[in-house]
């Protein structure tokens, strides 16, 4: 892959920037569970401050579907945010200009139709806030989204650093691998099995849990093998779990994105810590994939002896099975106009 343009290539001194992020954060009765994706954006967003611009943040949470719900709000995050940053975040959910008042956050861009139907109307309501667009949100740049597609389309764009630094390690593994690889994909997700075809090429082996069992309606070959369920469908069995940490004993590289049962159960952890368990003791590369997956190994103390995490287990996979993105492509096409 070619050279992404940086944050650092543009003369944001004193402009205003829109600022997309990924900050699809787990909440629990309005509580912020795990800041990780927050967190990784401050190294941007400190930067564009240090440079005296005026900064819009753009993000999403959950999947509101084109309607205000107040329970996907994006205030606990600009809360957090005015902590961290020792400024006052302001959260507004209109699309006028917000002249001065230093950092601005939009309400969730999920809640205007516009942004998950790539409106070109709504791209270009986004784009008369600012003068510069950065995306660093990897996690989202697989969607064929107003922020992600249309957006960049319309202004001088380039990427974060946490998004930067994604593409960096994912484009090592894609291109030098250490072998076998085995992807473990679970989660409730059914759009993580729409990558199993696309990686089958590149990959050793696909092992599948979670919910995903139970929506398989294809056959695979030998090497995608499907865990059976236990007789409540909420985790997977002893004898899968088995087989699943013989596989990852013998692995050079692990891609694992979502949990392998409702883990928000106590009764139903047991096969996704049993992974987790054979994860962490794997002398492999490690990779996970996920908010749900990064949260799971934190609560079992086991996230630290990861190397990689990144912050979307979707666009990890699809970045791995076709080396680039569609929000990568906007922006390196329209560099090289």
């Amino acid at each position: 892959m070619e050279i992404l343009p940086s944050v650092k290539d543009l003369p944001i001194e004193g402009e205003t920037v829109l600022l997309r992020t990924n900050y699809d954060v787990p909440l629990k009765e309005g509580k912020i569970i795990d800041t990780s994706r927050i967190d990784e954006s401050l190294p941007t967003i400190n930067y564009l401050l240090d440079r005296k611009a005026k900064v819009i943040i753009l993000s999403h949470l959950g999947r509101p579907e084109g309607q205000v719900k107040t329970e996907l709000s994006l205030k606990p995050v600009a809360d957090y945010l005015s902590v961290k940053l020792q400024k006052e975040v302001f959260l507004f959910n209109d699309l006028s200009k917000k002249e001065d008042l230093g950092i601005v956050m939009l309400e969730n861009l999920r809640f205007w139709p516009g942004e998950e139907n790539n409106d070109p109307d709504f791209a270009k309501q986004l784009a008369a806030l600012g003068d510069f667009y950065v995306n660093d949100a990897f996690a989202a740049s697989h969607r064929q989204h107003a922020s992600i597609v249309g957006l960049p389309d319309l202004l001088p764009s380039a990427f974060g650093f946490d998004c930067l630094k994604e593409v960096e390690v994912l484009n090592k593994i894609q291109s030098q691998p250490q072998r076998p690889v085995v992807v473990i994909l679970g989660g409730v997700k059914e759009d993580k099995l729409e990558v199993v075809g696309k990686l089958l090429s590149w990959v050793d082996q696909i092992l599948i849990g979670g919910k995903l069992p139970q929506l398989v309606k294809q056959s695979f070959p030998e090497k995608v093998i499907v865990a059976q369920l236990n007789a409540e469908g909420k985790d997977i069995t002893l004898e899968s779990a088995q087989v699943f940490e013989e596989i990852i004993q013998k692995a050079g590289t692990i891609l694992w994105a979502g949990p392998m049962g409702l883990v928000e159960e106590a009764e139903f952890q047991s096969g996704t810590l049993k992974i987790a368990q054979a994860v962490a003791d794997s002398s492999a590369f490690k990779v996970l994939g996920g908010g749900d997956t990064e949260a799971i190994l934190t609560k079992f103390n086991l996230a630290e002896k990861i190397d990689y995490i990144s912050s979307g287990g979707g666009a990890m996979f699809e970045f791995l099975a076709q080396g680039t993105l569609p929000g990568i492509e906007v922006i390196l096409n329209k560099q090289n106009d």
